[in-house]
């Protein structure tokens, strides 16, 4: 057992592992840097089935509920992991690699940005300056103009 670790010890020591557990109880919903750290590392995962955990999908980590089979389900969860971990450990890394990007993830945070600081009326504004430069030129379905921006990523 060690108490802190700095970063390059708990990735060294996670890279050794065959399979990781993580249980929390109680928890505030939080997302896991522990976990996602273990699923780009392509871990098999044996995780609590609480919050966050919860929703991860079903064919990434294993999920022992929290109750009071919580150790026999673990000891057998832990057989069930050694015998899948390299299939879960590629469901994990494909699905971190899909759900956890770090340019898909900094997106959405200058989307939750934007939609506080007031997304929602530059984006009526851009529209009204596209249907009012559509219609200086003659063009009469905006309609379409604005499907496309959307399609474009320049409006939500």
């Amino acid at each position: 057992r060690e108490d802190y670790l700095d970063e390059a010890r708990m990735w060294s020591l996670m890279a050794a592992c065959d399979v990781l557990v993580n249980l929390r109880f109680p928890t505030m919903g939080e997302t896991s840097g522990s976990v996602i750290r273990g699923l780009s590392l392509g871990k098999a995962m044996i995780l609590s089935d609480v919050g966050w955990f919860a929703e991860l999908p079903d064919d990434v980590a294993l999920k022992v509920p929290v109750d009071e089979y919580e150790a026999p389900t673990l000891a057998a969860a832990l057989d069930l992991a050694v015998q899948c971990r390299d299939a879960l450990g590629a469901r994990a890394l494909e699905h971190v690699r899909g759900e956890h990007d770090l340019g898909r993830v900094a997106g959405l945070y200058a989307r939750a940005l934007e939609e506080a600081a007031g997304g929602a009326a530059v984006e009526d504004a851009f529209l009204l300056e596209l249907a009012r430069a559509a219609s200086d030129v003659g063009i009469e379905d905006v309609s379409e103009l604005a499907r496309r921006a959307r399609e474009a990523g320049l409006v939500g």
